[in-house]
């Protein structure tokens, strides 16, 4: 049987929710194929996503980025944790390479810690990236001039990348120049189809009301403006949280039959962060999408951009998010026309797949 070794980053769900729909395609071209989760995303994540054998094997293998809530980056912070992290680095380097080496992997994929890649390389794998975006590509805008180590540390993690044998880039995705050979793959997503009478019956909201699903990403909003919600008629919200006694607009996803795509696919609006797979589904099924941006992170234009040439989107300011003052903008999003582009075919995934099964031992028979 053989065993993929799939090193995901921890830094939300973004990048687990770009690689299960590869590691599911892989599953269904080799069925006799098993993969090792090397992540601290949750194992409830992976539960009801991934159609092949698999295990969990927990490890911190990068930093990500420190933040507050989902949309306040803490940059000094990040340095900080990164600045520990690589302290260690050579042992953690060479524990990852036995912990590769006891599983008798055949290939490593990473989206995108770069301890995996420089493991992967070191225990002789081919060693592949799946991703739309890397660390130091990340980490470049936010050097500080007065502090040399953290230009010491990027270097690091670009050496790290180098080793790879191959980046797999997502699209839309950064520049990602440490990697050596690169090639482009479309956009991955895996949209559900909608259930949108089912949605509103389950949360006996009638046809004139809009339903606005406001979701941030793994990274849960710690509060939000309940009483301006309650305020905005015609206007119905789905949120990730609890929801306070005797709420009539606002609504929680606990408990609910129905997975976020469904949800994605079956709501008037969303109103989230401008992150990969939330908006590159939200294209995909002709949702309408109001994005409030953080403005230094190095992914955000790439997406906005994507969004705004074959999607439906608005642009709440941070001000106007944190100040309440959601509902015109809301109502602007659900006027837009559908949009005069035809977004690229979500087909990253297969072409992923059908690159990362030749470098998987041949089938016998």
């Amino acid at each position: 049987m053989p065993l993929i070794w799939s090193a995901i980053s921890s830094h939300g769900y973004g990048h687990a929710a770009q690689i299960i729909p590869v590691l599911n395609e892989l599953g269904r071209r080799r069925p006799d194929l098993a993969v090792v989760l090397r992540t601290n995303v949750p194992r409830s994540f992976f539960e009801s996503r991934l159609n092949l054998t698999w295990e969990l094997s927990p490890s911190q293998l990068d930093v990500g980025c420190i933040q507050h809530g989902p949309i306040t980056m803490d940059w000094p912070a990040t340095w900080q944790a990164h600045r520990a992290f690589h302290a260690a680095w050579d042992s953690r380097l060479r524990g990852e390479v036995e912990a590769i080496r006891q599983a008798r992997a055949d290939l490593v994929i990473g989206n995108i810690p770069y301890l995996a890649m420089a493991a992967g390389a070191a225990a002789g794998l081919p060693t592949v990236a799946v991703a739309s975006l890397s660390w130091d590509e990340v980490l470049r805008e936010h050097l500080s001039p007065r502090e040399p180590w953290q230009q010491s540390i990027l270097e690091e993690i670009g050496r790290a990348y180098a080793q790879a044998t191959l980046l797999l880039r997502i699209a839309p995705g950064l520049p990602m120049r440490a990697f050596p050979t690169v090639k482009d793959v479309n956009p991955i997503a895996a949209p559900l189809a909608a259930e949108r009478t089912r949605l509103r019956e389950l949360l006996q909201i009638g046809p004139p009301d809009a339903l606005i699903l406001v979701a941030f990403g793994g990274i849960r909003l710690e509060a939000l403006p309940f009483a301006e919600m309650e305020a905005m008629t015609g206007l119905q919200f789905l949120i990730d949280g609890p929801v306070p006694s005797g709420s009539r607009r606002v609504h929680s996803i606990a408990g609910l039959p129905l997975r976020f795509s469904t949800l994605l696919s079956s709501v008037d609006t969303i109103m989230t962060k401008p992150g990969y797979g939330t908006v590159i589904e939200a294209v995909a099924v002709h949702t309408p999408v109001v994005y409030v941006r953080r403005y230094n992170f190095a992914d955000e234009q790439p997406i906005v951009d994507y969004l705004h040439r074959y999607g439906r989107g608005v642009e709440l300011t941070r001000e106007d998010f944190e100040e309440a003052r959601w509902e015109p903008v809301l109502r602007q999003a659900l006027a837009l026309p559908e949009p005069a582009g035809q977004p690229p075919t979500p087909t990253g995934s297969i072409e992923a797949a059908a690159i990362l099964e030749s470098f998987l031992p041949v089938r016998a028979g």
